[in-house]
């Protein structure tokens, strides 16, 4: 093939870091529609904070990198990436419409002989069977004639600065054999730990699906552990390092499944699992026991609460930590609101505070307000606090130091991180 010029269309949490990385290799531009992103992202700061301003600048400055909101500037791109959410609707059914949209905007600025490849989580079959075919109508040519097809999966993990994009190992696919080899030889050329080359992009699709949709089972079961030795009045995480002394016992722990991949993509596989005539009740009760887990933990507190002696109605609460995970702005399906909601049919005096949050965002997204105006600002005013998000931040607090009666208030760990001494509960 001709010289690669790449063009990443999506420039959130997957697509700036890969943009990023074959910028070190290739000519590439970002595109989004978000003209705001993109002005940002000039200026040499990623929200998201999956790209240091270092690595940006230098990417911006040395290797031409560049973003746009302007169709017109990723046309003459030959190597096309769409990296777009996919999220579910209202009622857990897949969304395709990013995907369909950035389908068009390929077949707006495709020409004969381009590849176009998929990174988006979705169940086998979406690649070829819904983004393809608009990429056809809107651009006039014929899939595996004019032009050629991929699908590498993403494995992005937000925050996590150990599993960078280029040091994961990726999974790629082609159309074709020939445009296989292509794609994989463009992805290698920027992973240190290589690739894995897929038979078909249906096997590469469904590759991605089962990754989450596995992590997604296994945490289910350990959040249902965890209710059944509660109890029982066992601390679950005694039981799961009793166990783990054993040689083939894998380590994991209950906690709150958010975010954007494993508390969504398994409802992508559960409904292409029913079109074709099989019921997915593992995984289905996966998802509604990890679903439920919010509710779940904010009711514990609540009996511990009560059995303290604290009067909930009313009550100061104090949670730590809105995000989905640690160390990380990402607020996309958090379960902490599912926690808020549940104390807020006892109390309206709920505090959220989180460092790493963007109030704005959250207000958006959530109706919530938070605060991030210092934790000492918050020591001593509270009747029970509750550990929602491992932050660094958090690790080194005295947890009862927000308890407005030290002895008699409550401090719930969803995390299983705070000194046993501090708490009165934990998952």
């Amino acid at each position: 093939m001709k010289e690669i010029r790449i063009a990443v269309i999506g420039l959130g949490y997957v697509g700036l870091p890969l943009a990023r990385l074959f910028s070190t290799k290739f000519k590439t531009i970002g595109y989004d529609l978000n003209k705001q992103r993109v002005d940002a992202l000039m200026q040499g700061h990623d929200a998201t904070l999956e790209v240091s301003d270092e690595l940006l600048h230098d990417a911006i400055r040395n290797h031409g990198f560049r973003c746009t909101a302007n169709l017109e500037e990723i046309k003459s791109a030959n190597f096309y990436v769409v990296a777009v959410p996919t999220p579910v609707d209202a009622n857990n059914h897949p969304d395709l419409k990013p995907l369909w949209g950035a389908s068009e905007t390929v077949g707006k600025v495709i020409s004969k002989g381009d590849i176009v490849v998929y990174e988006s989580t979705v169940y086998p079959g979406v690649t070829e069977e819904e983004c393809l075919p608009v990429v056809e109508k809107t651009s006039g040519l014929k899939y595996n004639k004019d032009f050629f097809a991929g699908y590498s999966p993403e494995r992005i993990n937000p925050g996590d600065k150990l599993h960078t994009v280029e040091k994961i190992k990726k999974v790629t696919s082609g159309s074709t054999p020939e445009i296989a080899d292509i794609v994989d030889r463009v992805y290698n050329t920027v992973l240190v730990n290589g690739t894995h080359k897929a038979p078909s992009i249906k096997v590469a699709e469904a590759s991605k699906i089962i990754e989450n949709s596995q992590r997604d089972v296994n945490i289910a079961f350990m959040n249902e552990l965890a209710k059944i030795f509660n109890a029982m009045g066992i601390d679950t995480h005694d039981v799961i390092d009793a166990a783990s002394s054993k040689w083939n016992f894998i380590k994991l722990s209950p906690g709150l499944v958010g975010g954007h991949c494993i508390s969504v993509d398994p409802y992508y596989l559960i409904q292409k699992a029913q079109v074709y005539g099989v019921l997915p009740r593992v995984m289905s009760n996966a998802r509604r026991l990890n679903d439920g887990m919010g509710d779940y933990v904010a009711g514990q507190m609540i009996k511990l609460m009560n059995k303290k002696g604290v009067l909930v109605k009313d009550a100061r609460i104090l949670l730590l930590g809105i995000t989905f995970k640690e160390n990380c702005p990402d607020i996309r399906n958090t379960k902490v609101v599912d926690i808020y909601h549940t104390l807020k049919e006892y109390t309206d005096n709920i505090v959220i505070y989180d460092p790493w949050a963007d109030r704005d965002r959250v207000k958006s997204a959530y109706g919530i307000d938070i605060m991030n105006d210092g934790l000492d600002a918050h020591k001593r005013l509270y009747d029970a606090v509750m550990l929602c998000v491992a932050h660094n931040e958090f690790k080194s607090c005295n947890m009862r130091d927000f308890l407005a009666d030290r002895d008699k208030g409550v401090v719930y760990d969803v995390k299983g991180i705070v000194d046993r001494k501090q708490i009165d509960g934990r998952l």
